[in-house]
């Protein structure tokens, strides 16, 4: 029994060491893999009791693990969208032939790197098929709320270059200065224009028109101005009337004193300084400055001087870039300079990601043994940020590996020993017969 013991136990040895070396090739063949996650082996022995005061070998046996929760080192590539996860968490992807499908319910599956490139149809994925998953966004560039512990709303992110867009004007700063001197009762009453180009919900340039006209008194200063706005858009109609009157004491002298409004246009807000008119398209704020304060429109010396004129909105332009920054939002560059956020890619993580089921091209799936995934803002809670122009390079080491390889050998080596040493001694058992 003892002897026969022996020989499961070096059988069961040479079985462990060659599931180990099994692993340890895998790793050497991955080692230039990007994302590739190493194998460990682990050996359990095996007791089994004796009877009789004897002792039986019980051997050994090898369980294999794959280390997720490890990663290799980053390095950096040319390409914009070559993603790479530093820290905790996991990139959303899906494999193209699902999605093409077109039924929905294609499988999430993760993976901590990608080369994600767009295809003829603008969607990001590798080489191998697989396309990067996000939450796409408002035309505004905000993200709206989505379910974190499901993959509804998620879908493939589509970078057209081809696509036109432009950005309508919605608000005016205006920061100028009005000369004093014109409001004396020796002036002209010579008025003050300005005009500032906007951009109109199909991105035509439009124009509001902005005209000072000076109050003259008797004697002495005014320090009064009527403000009037007119729209080009709708055949220069006026959309805006105000009577601005300027502080001249020693302490606030060329700051806005008080805003009246006309017969028409929004009234003045003192506590954000700013109006609303409305032009052909809708409503547009013009921030003028607060009351007292030393930006917006002021009234010093004896020149006109339009200082800081600035709006948002944008011509149309087409898409000529694209890169994901490391919260995971996808910003889509025009050559206007106007740059947009189109998408936003989570990270996924998981309470125990070794528990993943482990798929070809360096993704895993969930199951219940790595348990429920929450999709993270990346950059928030548990999870790390979201690297471009990036890899995740290979967790193997190769020195390591080798140096395992050696062990493996000699341990397999040794139980073959054992086996040929029981056969050895069962000849002689068997010879004692003659």
């Amino acid at each position: 029994m003892t002897i026969s013991s022996s020989l499961n136990a070096g059988v069961a040895g040479l079985n462990a060491n060659a599931n180990r070396l099994a692993a340890i090739s895998d790793n050497i063949a991955n080692s230039a893999t990007y994302g590739y996650k190493r194998v460990e082996t682990d050996f359990q022995s095996m007791v089994l009791s004796g009877n009789g005061g004897s002792y039986s070998a019980g051997g050994v046996r090898s369980v294999n693990q794959r280390l997720i929760d490890q990663g290799g080192s980053l390095t950096t590539t040319s390409n914009a969208t070559d993603l790479a996860v530093r820290g905790r968490g996991m990139l959303p992807v899906a494999r193209s032939s699902q999605i093409g499908a077109g039924n929905g319910n294609q499988q999430m599956l993760l993976t901590t790197t990608g080369s994600f490139r767009a295809d003829a149809d603008g969607v990001l994925k590798t080489a191998g098929g697989l396309v990067l998953l996000g939450w796409p966004a408002n035309p505004d560039g905000t993200v709206p709320e989505f379910p974190r512990d499901t993959v509804d709303g998620l879908e493939p992110v589509q970078i057209n270059m081809n696509q036109l867009t432009g950005e309508p004007t919605t608000s005016i700063n205006l920061g100028l200065n009005l000369p004093a001197t014109d409001t004396n009762a020796s002036a002209d009453g010579t008025g003050q224009n300005l005009s500032v180009v906007y951009f109109d919900n199909l991105g035509k340039p439009e124009n509001v028109e902005i005209g000072f006209t000076p109050t003259i008194p008797g004697a002495g200063d005014s320090n009064e101005w009527t403000m009037t706005l007119t729209d080009t858009a709708q055949g220069g109609a006026v959309i805006g009337e105000y009577t601005l009157s300027f502080d001249d004491s020693r302490a606030s002298g060329g700051t806005l004193l008080n805003v009246a409004t006309g017969a028409t246009g929004g009234a003045y807000d003192a506590a954000t300084g700013s109006l609303i008119v409305n032009v052909a398209g809708g409503p547009m704020e013009v921030n003028i400055g607060m009351l007292g304060a030393p930006d917006g429109l002021t009234q010093l010396g004896d020149k006109f001087a339009p200082l800081a004129i600035s709006k948002d909105g944008s011509p149309v332009g087409n898409m000529t870039s694209a890169e994901v920054d490391e919260n995971g939002f996808v910003h889509a560059s025009f050559d206007t300079g106007v740059t947009r956020i189109i998408y936003q890619v989570p990270l996924v993580d998981l309470p125990n990601p070794n528990g993943m089921v482990s798929l070809d091209q360096q993704t895993f799936m969930p199951s219940p043994d790595s348990g429920p995934f929450f999709l993270w803002d990346a950059g928030a809670g548990p999870t790390g940020d979201i690297v471009s122009f990036a890899r995740e390079e290979s967790a193997t080491d190769v020195a390591r590996e080798l140096t395992d390889m050696i062990q493996t050998q000699r341990a397999y080596s040794s139980n073959a020993k054992v086996i040929q040493t029981v056969d050895e001694m069962l000849q002689e058992t068997t010879n004692i017969k003659r």
